[in-house]
């Protein structure tokens, strides 16, 4: 089963070149033991895009976030795990490697 763990962070500042350097044991950790399915940094929420395009009118673009929070998805693994306590494992030792909160969603 796969799951997306989605890193959160409430700044704009990038990772540390320390943080930076234990996202990348972490990663190849994951891809040494099979987990890794793929992973992204996102940039900041200010240079996010909405796009309404529901109904019979014409598609409404909003610049910024879709919800203003303190809050946001600075990043994301989808990970392949056997069941929800191995993802939660693994969601732990990638939140310690980037010093960041995160959480676990399995994917439909």
């Amino acid at each position: 089963m796969q799951y997306f763990v989605s890193v959160l962070y409430d700044r704009g500042d990038l990772a540390t070149p320390a943080e930076m350097a234990e996202i990348d044991v972490f990663n190849e950790r994951l891809q040494a033991d099979g987990h890794w399915v793929f992973a992204a940094g996102l940039a900041a929420p200010d240079t996010a895009t909405v796009i309404d395009n529901r109904g019979d009118r014409e598609p409404i673009f909003t610049d910024g976030p879709f919800v203003e929070t303190k809050e946001f998805v600075a990043g994301f693994w989808i990970i392949e795990a056997p069941d929800l306590d191995v993802a939660l494992k693994l969601a732990a030792a990638g939140s310690k490697a980037c010093n960041r909160r995160v959480e676990v969603r399995p994917v439909r």
